[in-house]
């Protein structure tokens, strides 16, 4: 298992970084958008539609809507990023409240419902980053603190970690692995704008504070991804979202912080105006 899991992180790795920093923006915008479609074939199974004569017109379906939101028009992208924002908010309550609330999780149509809240506006938020004129910069600080907060809070938590965040939805998960992990990812994410800070038009005091507040509440987020999405895999009765990647599970299990994360540090930066607000 372990060496399956090195191998497959040693070609996921380049891939990724190839996908992020590299490529055009076309390109760029197809390759998120066949993570995701891979994201969403999971998510279907999640939601307990295994037929598929069921799966492949709602995969038709899907790529469709990311079509459709490649090219949406710019004055629509901070709604489409406000309403997956929100939408987080709502599953927050749903991961916090579980199993009390369970009967409101509802069935395989909400479930579905809930896929879309999480692709979507995450491709949305991507292709936003993807096109900013800070794109390299803004795309490491978001990748860089969500592997920091994972980080941190896996060798925290391990030490300290007493208290559990989410018992019922993920046991691993403490309060204080939460912390490390926060204070871990800010640290990263300084150093981050601080070996990208345009040396001809240095950052600002209050760039400074507002990336402060944008690291932090979007690592906060994205452990909310992460709690999302094992209360559904406990909902269907699964450890991992697929064994599409050996030693890995699946793609979900992969981007499941992400497709929190995304939505709110984009929402955040185009509410701040930051690097330069």
């Amino acid at each position: 298992m372990l060496k399956a899991r090195v191998l497959t992180a040693l070609l996921l790795l380049p891939l990724a970084l190839l996908i992020l920093f590299v490529l055009p923006t076309d390109a760029f915008g197809v390759a998120v958008g066949a993570v995701l479609l891979l994201g969403a074939w999971e998510w279907v199974r999640l939601s307990g539609l295994v037929s598929r004569f069921i799966r492949w017109p709602l995969l038709l379906v899907f790529s469709l809507m990311l079509w459709g939101a490649y090219n949406l028009p710019a004055v629509y992208v901070p709604m489409v990023l406000g309403i997956g924002s929100l939408f987080w908010l709502a599953a927050f309550g749903m991961v916090w409240k579980y199993p009390v609330l369970k009967d409101r999780i509802g069935g395989r149509r909400m479930k579905l419902g809930f896929g879309l809240m999480v692709l979507i506006p995450a491709y949305v938020a991507l292709l936003f980053l993807r096109r900013h004129d800070a794109h390299l910069l803004l795309i490491s600080i978001l990748v860089a603190i969500i592997w920091a907060a994972d980080i941190g809070a896996f060798f925290v938590g391990r030490r300290y970690g007493v208290k559990k965040l989410a018992p019922s939805v993920s046991p691993g998960k403490s309060w204080a692995g939460l912390v490390g992990g926060v204070f871990v990812a800010l640290g990263i994410g300084v150093i981050g704008a601080w070996i990208g800070e345009p040396k001809e038009s240095l950052f600002s005091i209050s760039a400074w504070g507002w990336l402060l507040v944008i690291c932090a509440v979007t690592v906060l987020f994205s452990v909310l991804g992460d709690l999302f999405e094992s209360l559904i895999k406990r909902e269907h009765g699964v450890k991992d979202s697929s064994s599409l990647l050996p030693g890995h599970g699946g793609v979900m299990d992969r981007i499941d912080s992400l497709t929190a994360a995304a939505p709110v540090f984009a929402l955040l930066v185009y509410l701040t105006g930051w690097p330069s607000p």
